[in-house]
């Protein structure tokens, strides 16, 4: 039996480049699956200078960004998964963090990672509806 259902790979450009064998959303069904963003500043690569505050800032950005790029929005994301390269800045992350899914907010986990690429100090992954579902 034949799925009725596509898997379509997103680019965006305005976000940053993926740093290996990835791509940096896939819609699935009704469902987008965006890969995890760090505080990558997309013009250099690199991280954005400024701790937690500004990486979480940035990493927000980028999932802004890729979800756009996808025709979809914050607004449309129901999951998050936050990854700290250390809890004990949790608080600093979520007020951030706040300032882009506080009205009506995605259910999210929150782990803390032995090493996260490029030494972040966060990374962001979400799960969002696709456009028009």
């Amino acid at each position: 039996m034949a799925c009725s259902h596509q898997k379509h790979i997103i680019t965006a450009q305005a976000a940053p480049k993926p740093i290996g064998p990835y791509s940096v959303a896939v819609k699935a069904g009704p469902f987008l699956f965006c890969s995890g963003q760090l505080g990558l500043v997309p013009e250099t690569g690199n991280i954005i200078e400024g701790g937690i505050e500004e990486e979480t800032r940035q990493a927000c950005e980028n999932i802004k960004r890729v979800l756009e790029a996808a025709g979809s929005s914050l607004e449309n994301v129901v999951k998050t998964t936050v990854f700290l390269r250390d809890m004990n800045e949790f608080a600093k992350m979520n007020a951030v963090y706040g300032e882009f899914f506080g009205v009506q907010s995605p259910a999210r986990s929150a782990v803390q990672a032995a090493a996260l690429p490029k030494f972040a100090a966060v990374e962001i992954e979400v799960i969002a509806l696709a456009a028009g579902e």
